[in-house]
């Protein structure tokens, strides 16, 4: 099974995306959009930027997590990771964006 971008409406009415890798973990996702449009081109943006190695922010929570952001150009974050136990697993996760997202299909649920 290929990547996908999983588009959908949340609780508050704001649209937002995840990709999901091809074994249906979850890689990453969008912050909230008004229109349905606006999350569209969050996932333009994403298709764009990740192959670009410097639009990656590796950090460390506070709860001593790892998580990754992907930026745009502007340096907004348009696509942000779940959590990992180890920086390994973060920079992987890095990766796993820059494979999958330029070949994913956008799909509604």
């Amino acid at each position: 099974m290929a990547a996908k971008f999983e588009l959908y409406q949340d609780k508050a009415g704001e649209y937002r995306f995840r990709l999901v890798a091809g074994n249906g973990e979850n890689i990453g996702k969008s912050e909230g959009y008004k229109a349905k449009s606006g999350a569209l081109n969050g996932i333009e943006s994403v298709q764009k930027n990740a192959p670009l190695p410097e639009r990656y922010e590796i950090k460390e929570t506070t709860s001593g997590k790892w998580i990754f952001n992907l930026k745009a150009a502007n340096h907004q974050i348009i696509l942000t990771s779940q959590m990992y136990k180890a920086k390994a697993s973060a920079e992987k996760g890095c990766d796993s964006v820059k494979r999958a997202a330029a070949e994913a299909q956008t799909v509604e649920v």
